[in-house]
């Protein structure tokens, strides 16, 4: 091959017998020979360029083609490690979840029991407390809601506003309002009843007290509610200071609610209060009292409730505003949102499975609300 067809002074003259193919193998048979291949790449590149050979030509290369390529991917190869590990890690997982989840629902090679058991001896809970315990895993928030079933909008169709109604016989009560999930207020609910002149803030605090059985009670078998206050318990909430409790000093509000599982409490509350006059004589009220407590200018935020039956609610002190909306289904179908002010000595009823609910305390005075379930 003549080199003088190739250069001529300082320009590059067309290539004009030049064989690609002595480039090509040249380039090709690299990986065999026991030179640095880079070393060995540095000069025929070289090489080539000397003879004319363009970036485009270069290019067309098979072999130059794959070094480029390889160098694509590792110029960053810590991308590729942590995507290995990232996947590596989630197919664990999977895998272990799914393995629980199976030995759960199939109960193989274990029952339910022995894994709830050994569920709470890994988180230092006694033996035993899986027959008590509620769940064995707390509860996402809005999880029943998220997987509520859709609900007929019967209820809800012709409802516009919530009535205010006295003297109503446990009969009328029956036939229109107790199963129907129509809401209605009672405004002489609670007639010679004591509560209002007995439940306050610190009458809770002595009823349960710290280290008192009836707030033992309720810390291990009932629930508590904090809402979006910084409290983990009730214990926490009798503990707060005097000024907050009282509302003193523009202090933060507060909204609370549990359910009172110690019976001795129960008794205690119950003989302050009587069972709703109106409830039709069939209908059975819940073990179980729910009390509801916090200071003006705060309260529950909208939700519906995951709790078996209908249940009535007695404004004890204060004064409270209810908004009702229809569940998401029902949007085009009912009124989107009902408004009604329960005033001390009065009770609503509602089916707080259906309606979604909130509540703000109004007026200057502590909210107390006290209420069951029925069915």
């Amino acid at each position: 091959m003549n080199s003088a067809t190739l250069l001529t002074h300082r320009h590059r003259v067309p290539i004009c017998n030049f064989d690609m193919s002595e480039i090509k193998e040249n380039v090709n048979a690299t990986s065999g020979h026991e030179e640095d291949p880079k070393v060995r790449f540095r000069r025929l590149y070289k090489r080539a360029l000397e003879l004319g050979l363009s970036e485009e030509d270069f290019n067309q290369i098979d072999a130059i083609k794959e070094i480029k390529d390889t160098l694509k991917t590792e110029r960053f190869p810590w991308i590729t490690t942590i995507w290995s590990v990232c996947l590596k890690f989630f197919l664990l997982v999977l895998l272990l979840t799914s393995s629980l989840i199976a030995v759960y629902v199939f109960q193989w090679p274990v029952n339910k029991t022995t894994v709830a058991r050994l569920w709470f001896v890994l988180n230092g809970v006694e033996a035993g407390s899986e027959r008590v315990e509620m769940c064995a895993v707390d509860p996402i928030d809005y999880m029943s809601e998220i997987f509520r079933p859709p609900t007929s909008c019967d209820f809800c169709r012709n409802v516009s506003f919530v009535e205010k109604l006295d003297h109503v016989t446990p009969e009328r009560f029956e036939k229109v309002y107790a199963y129907s999930s129509r809401p209605v207020v009672i405004t002489d609910g609670t007639s010679n009843w004591t509560a209002s002149k007995v439940f306050s803030y610190d009458f809770f605090k002595s009823l349960y007290s710290k280290g008192s059985p009836a707030l033992q009670h309720v810390e291990e078998n009932c629930q508590f509610f904090p809402y979006k206050t910084n409290f983990t318990s009730l214990e926490d909430v009798f503990d707060m200071d005097e000024d907050r409790a009282l509302m003193k000093d523009g202090s933060a509000p507060w909204y609370i609610g549990w359910s009172n599982c110690d019976i001795s409490a129960a008794n205690t509350l119950r003989t302050h209060y009587n069972r709703p006059y109106f409830l039709p004589p069939v209908a059975e009220s819940s073990k179980t009292d729910w009390i509801f407590m916090g200071s003006p200018g705060y309260g529950a935020h909208l939700h519906v409730d995951a709790v078996e039956h209908p249940s009535w609610q007695a404004q004890i002190t204060g004064t409270k505003r209810w908004t009702l909306e229809p569940p998401p289904e029902c949007y085009f179908h009912c009124p989107s949102r009902i408004q009604v002010v329960v005033k001390p000595g009065e009770i609503i009823v509602l089916d707080t499975n259906r309606w979604y609910h909130s509540t703000l305390n109004v007026g200057t005075d502590i909210s107390i609300t006290i209420g069951s379930e029925y069915d």
